[in-house]
């Protein structure tokens, strides 16, 4: 089984791109983030005539994500539950697998935009509902992924030069904290398990030549339960797409499971 997570920072402009990656790359599932677009427009066609189902949660202009999968999703579940939050940030599904099923959750979480920002404590606060829930689920879903965009860079190790952020969010303490609380559930960082190239990262700014000259920062993450992660046998950053023309500045992330 393979899951992969890529934040597209647009479907409608990036459609393309996406299926061609499918194609390519034929995952069991895919989580999406960063559609921006209304649910009406989610191009689900285009999908199933490549053989996907989807489910999706939109939002104009902003956020959006959706799970693309093999097989049909059971136990669907939008949002947070014990958040009261009009932002479309997160999509739950179960899909069948051998062994048993997983749990699906595809999340993309807050940026913060800056320590003195308002968002920055929202963010804080999403990040502790998320854990909560998640707790939950792990007590339903032993077998669980939580993919999608974390905007948290969790170790030194995953930011191009990390002199450079300090006192910026994506790195801070408090976030790196929120990321640690929800490997303590017993998740874990599916791409660490691994023997990694050093400065490995998954996005890099569209200015100042950023992928050009690879500054940039691991924010993208599969994290797996304790069940999953021992029958991980690889978890890879795609690098590909973020050469194409007009793309996203993130890549794709893709664990691969040896079910049984």
């Amino acid at each position: 089984m393979k899951l992969a997570t890529w934040n597209i920072n647009s479907l409608k402009v990036r459609l393309p791109q996406v299926l061609d990656w499918l194609s390519a790359n034929p995952v069991d599932a895919l989580c999406l983030q960063e559609l921006k677009l209304t649910d009406d427009k989610f191009p689900l066609d285009a999908f199933t005539e490549l053989g996907y189902q989807a489910v999706w949660a939109g939002q104009k202009t902003y956020n959006g994500v959706a799970i693309i999968s093999r097989e049909t999703g059971s136990a669907m579940v939008r949002n947070i539950p014990t958040m009261d939050d009009p932002q479309q940030r997160v999509l739950a599904v179960t899909l069948p697998a051998p062994g048993g099923d997983v749990r699906v959750i595809c999340a993309y979480c807050p940026n913060g935009q800056s320590l003195d920002s308002e968002k920055y404590p929202y963010k804080l606060d999403w990040f502790q509902h998320l854990n909560r829930w998640v707790a939950e689920e792990l007590k339903n879903y032993p077998r669980l992924a939580l993919l999608g965009d974390y905007n948290i860079a969790p170790a030194d190790e995953d930011v191009h030069n990390p002199a450079k952020w300090v006192g910026q969010v994506l790195v801070s303490e408090p976030e790196r904290e929120a990321f640690r609380a929800l490997i303590d559930l017993g998740l874990a960082d599916s791409f660490r398990k691994f023997e990694q190239p050093e400065k490995s990262f998954t996005w890099w700014d569209y200015r100042q030549f950023g992928f050009r000259r690879n500054a940039g920062l691991r924010i993208d993450h599969i994290l797996l339960s304790e069940p999953l992660i021992k029958q991980c046998t690889a978890c890879a950053i795609d690098k590909a797409p973020r050469a194409n023309e007009q793309p996203s500045d993130h890549a794709p992330v893709i664990a691969t499971l040896n079910l049984e």
